[in-house]
């Protein structure tokens, strides 16, 4: 990790010395420059800021959130921009680069700020769990599966996956633009509860679509549904860790395959933006299919198209028809 960390010190120095050859993130439009660092934070964003700021989001269309590496341009922007939201402990590159800038008060939203995160393991089965259902040994290889390369702290970041955690990341969004432009207060404020309201709603329709469900288990990817699971009385299964490139080993696939035929799970969820290749596997093995669940970290070609409220309700009816709620 050492050697990973280093060069980007010296890329943030280097920009502090030489501002004007990295860029700058102020644009010639008289609008407020926000830098937003991946989707979720760039959804919400926009919702309330509309067409009144300039927004520059960190991480691409289609790519891997959790590997995102800083070019200098994008350091410059960091520290030159009005706001910044981002959300702490997701992107490594990203915290460096804000805890470089120094950036004054009330000038950077952290959406982890105001959200109870889970631990990596909450969420999925708990050790009571897998005992109560014979699945000790379960438990044991997920454990082993989980990647601490990306430094988390331990906790789960994919906390936007559970609408209401979007809740507060609105409010404090909301409060810096209006801090930042008075002059568009009132579009902001009035923004922001159309999206706060949109959020609610969102949260009913999984509440009740997600009630009835025959099987309650959601055999994943990556560890990326906890909160998922937690608001709607689901259990995930992950194949890999946090990281979605962890690799599990053999006798792991072989205890998820097992759980997947003895719970009559009928799908092995893929994602966008990871590789399927070892759900495949998986779903191969026990004899059943798969069908795409997104957790959203970002849009890919497939879903260009569409924004976070659109796919987490495609994600619902794939989770209704997978595991039978009536």
């Amino acid at each position: 990790m050492t050697l990973r960390r280093a060069p980007r010190v010296l890329l943030l120095a280097s920009c502090a010395l030489v501002l004007s050859a990295c860029g700058s993130a102020t644009g010639d439009s008289g609008r407020p420059s926000v830098v937003t660092s991946f989707y979720p934070v760039e959804y919400v964003t926009e919702r309330i800021a509309g067409d009144a700021v300039d927004i520059t989001t960190l991480t691409a269309p289609g790519g891997e959130p959790h590997d995102l590496e800083l070019s200098p341009r994008q350091v410059a922007e960091v520290q030159d921009a009005d706001l910044v939201v981002y959300q702490s402990d997701f992107q490594t590159a990203v915290d460096e680069a804000v805890e470089q800038a120094d950036r004054a008060e009330g000038t950077t939203v952290d959406a982890a700020e105001g959200v109870t995160l889970l631990e990596e393991s909450e969420g999925a089965h708990s050790e009571e769990e897998h005992a109560e259902e014979g699945h000790e040994e379960d438990e044991e290889h997920a454990e082993e599966g989980h990647d601490h390369g990306h430094d988390h702290g331990g906790l789960d970041p994919h906390l936007w996956l559970d609408p209401t955690n979007l809740e507060p990341v609105t409010e404090r969004v909301r409060d810096a633009l209006v801090e930042l432009d008075p002059d568009n207060a009132e579009q902001y404020r009035a923004n922001a509860e159309e999206l706060l309201a949109d959020l609610g709603a969102l949260d009913e329709e999984l509440r009740t679509g997600l009630a009835t469900c025959e099987v309650r288990d959601i055999v994943t990817s990556h560890a990326a549904f906890g909160y998922l699971a937690e608001a709607y009385d689901l259990r995930q299964v992950p194949i890999a860790g946090i990281d979605p490139g962890t690799e599990p080993s053999a006798a792991q696939l072989a205890e998820i395959t097992d759980l997947v035929r003895e719970d009559g799970i009928t799908t092995v969820f893929t994602e966008t933006l990871v590789s399927p290749a070892v759900a495949r596997t998986v779903a191969r093995e026990a004899g059943v299919e798969t069908a795409t669940l997104d957790p959203i970290e970002g849009l890919a070609d497939a879903t260009s198209g569409e924004d976070y409220l659109s796919i987490m309700r495609t994600n619902l009816a794939t989770l209704q028809k997978a595991n039978r709620c009536s």
